[in-house]
């Protein structure tokens, strides 16, 4: 904790409220708007007229204030020193709105007309004095990089002027009393901590939203009224949002105002046609406004988490969370915040131990946390304190939590730039009893994780997800058991005892408050997941035995634990099984598996490994998997932006679909194929191929077929009546379609 040694020498007067402070960052942020609309019309005019009297009576406004309670000399903000070679870019952050009482900075290699990044800093303890007009900062720091000098001493002279602006600010490095090993002289750049530049685009008929006066609803009474656009919500934090250039809008073309995007789809629009995108760290971000998700009750999704740079791109979805009503507004600006903080490095409220270090879960294991990155629907204080959206929306000041606010404004450089280190970065690094069993569990779940004892090398590893009751009179809970949904973490711990969690290479915030019952009709409840590949990278790369262990977090906030599951990833046993792997495994194959197939470009690699599997192998057991990805890419009419940022579809190949998927149904039968829910989606997507092609009695065969395969496949009364439910849906879908 900072140590102040003199608080009202600090700031020369008596502390004003963070209410004032708010109030004068926003008034000067609408003073340079207003003056530089101004500027752009026809001098004597009678629009600039109008905006150089409301520039005037903000003036105004600010001279009463500071009469009546002068403004804070203050020094906080970002500074740069100048200069050929190491270059210093500072951030001090002792006063003013929400103060971390810290400093931090990023080193940088300049060289010619390039700059790379070297390494970063951050005091998080410091000792902050003033007198005759300087604030001195100092303390030990923690580094990115090895050193030697790790105390920290800043030095500023206040400012003059009105609004009054802080000096140079000398920042030295020494190893404890000794003599500054490098001194930097950093002249004031910004009040805003850091720079981000956003780029949104949105679909034809997908509105984006503009603000949200917060005195709209209610409140909470010490929450200051004010309006809210996205980067005006993260200027309060201390990050400038800077919107590059103009908004595109893509015409729906021939997908349809009412286009449902997928994972594959969201995926290509980033790579291809973000301007702004590099693989590179960079502080840019890309905000795509669509019309929906595939799966309802998904409102956003950072969909860039695989591959070496990620966190570049996210999207929020239009349908669930349109209107013009304040609780909409509201809904939508919690929304982008949210998505884009996901951008930042930023994990959900109740996913906080998963990061690097892992940070201590706040009130009730993160779901009491008042926060943009906290769900509405799952906010829960510690009982008897009610939770729920009503109690969230009554108590949220519209702000990122303390802990958050230090990882935005002095989070190390790849920590928080777009594609820095992964999302959660470190979250492979964990303590082995992290998933130990609870002292109580009261919960009345249970968690199993299933999947075949033995795969192949290079074979993609699926698990198979089930949560059951075990209280007679049953339990409500939600029934997201997708770990792209964030509520199920699957640890991992390789043959060379390595322990990672798998991470999937994209996160979906489903934020909604769907529950399902869990009783004698409806026992469990089942999920199939891929976990071959995600934010590191391929996760199962050697032959071995491997430990897996599965966490899910129940409705109340109860963490449910599977029992630990052994599997084995068998030695090749010839030079075949050898050449099938080395084309099976790489990061576009895994992203491919991943996104069960992508006309994307960027894939094309891992896209013509996978072909040829199907071409040289055809007949190795594993070419089932390729087939699984080409028939499910078939299956679907790919939506793509032009380079136009029209929006183009390259509409499915039923016949191709069929063809593939039927030599997967094929391989399964044989025992050699995929699991038992992925062959009943495999069944199902071809039924639907089937009718588009214009055979609907085959699709209806289909279905039929289905429940007669899984019929000699289970004798779970439930699980029988949840595929001939299914297989009903299929037929009348086919039926209504064919009209």
């Amino acid at each position: 904790m900072a140590v102040i040694t003199d608080p009202t020498a600090l700031d020369g007067q008596a502390q004003p409220s963070q209410v004032f402070e708010l109030e004068d960052l926003l008034e000067r942020k609408e003073m340079e708007e207003l003056e530089e609309a101004a500027s752009a019309e026809p001098e004597g005019g009678e629009q600039a007229v109008q905006l150089q009297t409301r520039v005037a009576q903000l003036e105004a406004h600010a001279a009463l204030r500071a009469a009546a309670q002068p403004l804070r000399r203050l020094v906080r903000g970002r500074y740069r020193s100048a200069g050929a070679g190491i270059q210093l870019e500072l951030r001090v952050d002792v006063d003013g709105f929400r103060p971390t009482m810290r400093v931090s900075g990023d080193f940088f290699q300049s060289s010619g007309a390039t700059a790379s990044y070297a390494g970063s800093f951050v005091v998080e303890a410091p000792t902050i004095s003033s007198a005759l007009g300087v604030v001195k900062v100092e303390g030990q720091g923690r580094f990115s990089f090895p050193v030697g000098s790790r105390h920290v001493r800043v030095t500023i002279p206040r400012g003059t002027g009105f609004p009054p602006r802080p000096g140079v600010a000398t920042v030295q490095f020494s190893a404890g009393g000794a003599a500054p090993s490098a001194t930097y002289l950093c002249s004031f750049v910004s009040p805003h901590f850091r720079s981000v530049q956003l780029e949104q685009d949105s679909v034809a008929g997908a509105v984006p939203f503009i603000s949200y006066d917060t005195g709209s609803l209610p409140q909470p009474p010490s929450s200051p009224v004010r309006t809210l656009t996205v980067p005006k919500a993260y200027e309060e934090a201390g990050i400038e949002m800077q919107v590059a250039g103009a908004p595109n809008v893509i015409s729906a073309g021939a997908a349809g105002p009412d286009a449902k995007w997928d994972d594959s789809e969201l995926h290509n629009a980033m790579v291809n046609h973000f301007s702004l995108w590099r693989d590179a760290p960079l502080w840019q971000v890309w905000l795509l406004v669509a019309s929906s998700y595939v799966q309802e009750g998904v409102r956003g999704i950072m969909f860039d988490a695989g591959g070496a740079f990620q966190r570049q791109g996210c999207a929020v979805f239009h349908d669930a969370i349109k209107g013009m009503d304040p609780a909409s507004q509201r809904a939508q600006l919690r929304t982008y915040v949210h998505e884009l903080g996901h951008a930042f490095n930023l994990l959900h409220s109740w996913q906080k131990n998963f990061a690097d270090p892992p940070q201590p879960l706040g009130s009730n294991g993160g779901f009491g946390d008042l926060s943009w990155m906290n769900y509405a629907w799952r906010f829960q204080p510690p009982p008897p304190a009610p939770g729920g959206e009503p109690a969230y929306w009554a108590a949220f000041p519209f702000q990122f939590t303390d802990s958050e606010l230090v990882h935005l404004r002095h989070g190390f450089y790849r920590d928080v730039a777009m594609g820095g280190n992964p999302f959660g970065v470190g979250a492979a690094e964990i303590d082995a009893d992290l998933f130990g069993d609870p002292v109580v569990n009261n919960s009345g779940l249970a968690l199993e994780l299933r999947s075949p004892g033995a795969f192949r090398f290079g074979e993609p590893v699926v698990v198979e997800l089930k949560l059951s009751t075990t209280d007679l009179n049953g339990r409500d809970t939600h029934g997201r058991l997708d770990p792209k949904d964030g509520f199920v973490t699957i640890a991992i711990c390789a043959p060379s005892g390595e322990i990672k969690t798998y991470r999937p290479p994209l996160t979906r915030c489903v934020d909604d408050g769907a529950q399902v019952r869990l009783d004698s009709e409806r026992p469990a409840i089942y999920e199939s997941s891929y976990i071959g590949y995600g934010k590191d990278g391929l996760y199962f790369q050697q032959p071995g035995r491997y430990q897996l262990r599965a966490q899910y977090v129940a409705s109340d906030g109860s963490r449910v634990l599977s029992q630990v599951h052994h599997i084995t990833v068998r030695s090749p046993h010839t030079e075949e099984d050898e050449q099938v792997a080395e084309l099976m495994m790489g990061d576009d194959q895994g992203m491919l598996f991943s996104l069960l197939g992508s006309h994307s470009e960027k894939l094309a690699s891992g896209d013509q490994a996978l072909n040829e599997v199907l071409d040289r192998y055809a007949g190795h057991p594993l070419a089932v998997y390729p087939r699984l990805v080409r028939g499910a890419n078939a299956s679907r009419d790919f939506k793509y932006l032009g380079r136009d940022k029209t929006l183009g579809m390259k509409p499915a190949d039923p016949r191709e679909s069929i063809q593939q998927l039927n030599a997967v149904v094929d391989a399964s039968l044989q025992d050699r194929g995929v699991d038992n829910i992925t062959l009943g989606w495999v069944m199902k997507r071809r039924a639907r191929m089937e009718a588009k092609a214009g055979d609907t009695e085959r699709a209806r065969q289909t279905a039929d077929d289905m429940v007669s395969i899984f019929r000699r496949r289970t004798q779970n009364p439930s699980v029988l009546r949840n595929i001939e439910a299914q297989a009903q849906q299929i037929k009348e879908t086919v039926a209504r379609e064919s009209r």
